[in-house]
């Protein structure tokens, strides 16, 4: 069973040109506000509060929000392209269709988010918690879950072709009609039945 959360919270709108002025000189406090659609491209906000803000279809790529905290936010169909999100708190975020290619999560806090259908290719998820994250359909392809969490998780249907489980704890996760070709599995923390299950080519 995963928690399932609306992400629909009263936000005030902020644009790109406010935010950046108002970091810049030492705010980190930007909790539910609406940044949809917007571009923060190449920019440094690491420490930033984001948390239940509304950012559907905003353009993060290449910007660092490490050590962040997007906790319970809404990021569905964000660009992700190379943002650097290592150490943050995205527990609970909605991130289904994310543009994420080679994005970096690092030991982020991804508990019970919502990751489905999301390209997660070339990906660095190492020492994630990923526990009862919803991976369905995500494409992890050559994505990098060296010792992630993925107790819980639900991966039905993910593309792990040529992923990296290197000490990953994989105890109960949902691995139904996955894609485990080329896949480095071993060690593995902890599985069970469900992926032995599954044919590796």
């Amino acid at each position: 069973m995963f928690y399932l959360h609306p992400h629909r919270f009263n936000t005030k709108r902020i644009d790109a040109l406010e935010l950046t002025k108002r970091y810049n000189s030492g705010k980190r406090y930007f909790s539910q506000v609406n940044l949809t659609r917007i571009s923060l491209n190449d920019l440094n906000l690491a420490d930033i509060q984001l948390w239940r803000a509304n950012l559907a279809k905003a353009n993060l790529s290449r910007s660092v929000f490490r050590q962040a905290n997007i906790a319970e936010s809404n990021l569905s169909g964000a660009t992700l392209w190379r943002t650097d999100f290592s150490y943050s708190n995205l527990k609970l975020a909605l991130c289904d269709r994310v543009l994420s290619i080679r994005a970096n999560f690092s030991h982020a806090n991804l508990h019970k988010s919502f990751l489905k259908d999301g390209d997660f290719r070339l990906a660095d998820l190492t020492g994630a918690n990923l526990q009862q994250a919803d991976l369905s359909g995500a494409n992890l392809s050559y994505a990098d879950l060296s010792y992630a969490d993925l107790r819980g998780a639900n991966l039905d249907r993910a593309i792990l072709t040529g992923t990296k489980l290197t000490n990953t704890n994989l105890s109960n996760t949902n691995l139904d009609r996955a894609i485990l070709k080329e896949a480095d599995i071993s060690p593995i923390v902890s599985c069970d039945r469900s992926i032995v299950a599954n044919e590796i080519v």
